[in-house]
Parts: C-alpha cells; structure tokens; sequence
C-alpha cells in the first residue's frame, strides 16, 4: 500500500503524513493528538518556549496520545550579533517604521534587550524527555547532541531547502530530510546560503535531493490534500507535510481571523518578506510587506524584529488593520476546504488512495 514507506516504518506511524509544526504560539496539543492519533505525525513548533514550558507541553501531548509525535525546535534562533544592535540600526528601523505606528496612534518602542539563545537548554530537555520524534531548522545539532538522540532511540528530522542543505544533514547524521518548497507558509528554514537565494519549488527539490541522498525525504510546501501526497509519493518523496491546511483548522492555535483570513480571497496572494520578523517568511500579502520591498537593510536582525513589530501587530489586532498583520499562508491556501484535522486527515487519507491508484495504473 502506498502508505507503507520507510518513513512511516521508522516513525512507527501507520500514514507518512506529517503536521508541519508551527513555532510563534501557533501550535497546540490538541492539533498534535489529532493527528498523532489518526495514523500521522503531529508536530508541535516550541523554539520561543522556555524549557519548563516545553516539559509541559511534552507532558501535555503524553497524556493526550500513546502515538508518535513531533517536537520541533530552531538550531539557530537569533541573527543578532552578540544579541543585540547598534543604536545607529535601530534608530533606521524607528525611522522606516514610525509611520504605521503614527497611524496606529502609538509610541514607538525602546530598543529590544539583548537576546540570549535559547536552543541549548532547550534541547537539553529534548533529551530529558524523549519524545519519539525530534525536528530541527535552520541547520544541525551537534554531533553530541544527535549520537544521544540516536542512543534514546529519538528520531531526528532536518530542514532543507536545497540540495546543498539534504546533503549536510544527512552527512550530519540526521534520520529523515525534509523538502521545504519556496511555496510553503511560515519562515524559509534556509542555512548555508541566503533564504532569497534558496528558493526551490518543493517537486524539483524534492526530485534533486532524491536522486543525492540516501535517506528518507519527507516532501513540505504547497501540499494540502490527497492529490499532492499521491504526487509527491510518486515522485520518490517517503512521506508529505502538511501545514497551511493544518494551521487552518479549528484545533490550531492560530486566532480566528487568522483562520478567516487562510478561507478568504485575500489569501490567494502571499508575499515573502523580513518585514516582520527580520527572517524571511511567506505570509498573506500585506500593506507593510509592500510598502518596504528592497528596504530590508533597515529591519532588525532576527528576533529583534520581532520583538519589534509585537508592538505594532498588537495594536492593529485591536483596531482591525489586518493589512498591517501578517498572517502566515502558503500559496496552497486557496484550496483548503477543511476546518477540522480529522476531516482533513480523513479526506487527505482516502484522496491518497485514490490517487495513487490512478497513479499506478
């Protein structure tokens, strides 16, 4: 059967149908146990947790579900040199984006305090508590760190975005590789090379990275239903991640409008932009992500930004300026139909079959 792939054997899931794990508070446990408890792999984003946090979650999704799941974390989670920023950038970032915070009728924010990486001490608690699966961006943990997964029997899952990036990891000694298509919502996990110069369609990729590398390839971007998991299949993929149909389910902690905002026309344009969060990322098309194409220079490093614009999306929430928001979407957006995970997973289950079979014959 198609669903019989050495992805889905390693996992110890019965589909190789993965939940994209969403970072920024957008994932939740009962997303997780719905599709971990359907035959998939759930996946829960936790890079801006802290590492009582995480053990909570963990704990959280033990409770809900004795199936496999996904813990995923940022390898590199800051671009701020020493954590921090000149007061020369950050009065060109005050200056670019007083604006909108003119508009919004609110202070500019003071400088973001330093930032401290926070990934060793997360994985520390990775491997205290040993979920089944751990997943990674922005490049590899160390040696150390993947021989103790190995050891506590963790499977390990990178993030490419070229070839170049398949062929680390898998020198780096990681399990399983995923094929991040440009079309895919959410921040390019790009790492040896710029993101803006990383950006492959995920079934040319997903075809490069397969005739390179020896272990499993998981296929992400631009696949929200049955159809794209029976073509990625096909084109050699050992199992397909899903996660703008996901994020747009009920059992998502993505906010309402968010979720209206994936269902209406608005999101048939998406835009790659640093505007937001100083990471480039694909999201709805918004006014700001527009308004500042080829000004990146002047944005804060990577989480500073973020920090940065917290003020300003706030502010737009409560005032209903949704084209100042940025709303996470990938291109596939516009063929979504489902607004509970399991419908999703069912309809995305019995689609595959279909497909396959037409495939085959």
């Amino acid at each position: 059967m198609w669903y019989q792939t050495a992805a889905s054997e390693i996992l110890g899931i019965q589909y190789p149908i993965l939940q994209g794990p969403f970072g920024g508070n957008l994932s939740s446990v009962e997303l997780v146990s719905t599709v971990s408890n359907a035959g998939g792999l759930g996946g829960y984003g936790a890079y801006t947790l802290s590492p009582p946090e995480i053990v909570d979650v963990d704990q959280q999704i033990k409770a809900a579900t004795n199936k496999p799941y996904n813990i995923n974390l940022w390898v590199s989670d800051t671009d701020a040199v020493d954590g921090s920023v000149s007061d020369e950038q950050f009065k060109q970032a005050e200056a670019l984006f007083k604006p909108y915070f003119d508009e919004l009728g609110i202070r500019l924010p003071e400088k973001p305090a330093p930032f401290k990486s926070r990934f060793e001490n997360q994985v520390d608690v990775i491997l205290h508590q040993r979920p089944p699966v751990f997943s990674f961006m922005f490049g590899a943990p160390s040696p150390d760190v993947l021989e103790q997964c190995r050891r506590f029997g963790i499977v390990t899952i990178g993030a490419a975005t070229t070839l170049d990036e398949a062929v680390f990891l898998e020198a780096a000694g990681v399990d399983m590789v995923i094929a991040s298509g440009f079309e895919a919502g959410g921040h390019r996990p790009s790492f040896l090379a710029p993101s803006e110069s990383s950006t492959t369609g995920t079934f040319v990729l997903l075809q490069l990275i397969r005739e390179k590398v020896k272990i499993p390839v998981i296929a992400a971007g631009g696949i929200a239903n049955g159809k794209g998991v029976a073509a990625a299949l096909a084109l050699g993929a050992d199992a397909a991640q899903i996660g703008t149909a996901f994020l747009a389910t009920d059992e998502s902690n993505a906010t309402a409008i968010h979720k209206q905002m994936l269902f209406s026309d608005a999101a048939k344009y998406t835009t790659l932009s640093r505007a937001f969060t100083g990471r480039l990322g694909r999201g709805i098309t918004s006014r700001i992500a527009n308004d500042l194409v080829n000004k990146e220079n002047s944005f804060l490093p990577f989480p500073l930004q973020t920090q940065f614009m917290s003020h300003l999306r706030k502010a737009a929430v409560e005032q209903e300026k949704w084209d100042m928001i940025l709303f996470w979407g990938g291109q596939v957006a516009p063929l979504l139909k489902h607004r509970k995970a399991g419908d999703l997973m069912k309809t995305v289950l019995e689609e595959t079959t279909v497909y396959f079979e037409q495939l085959k014959s």
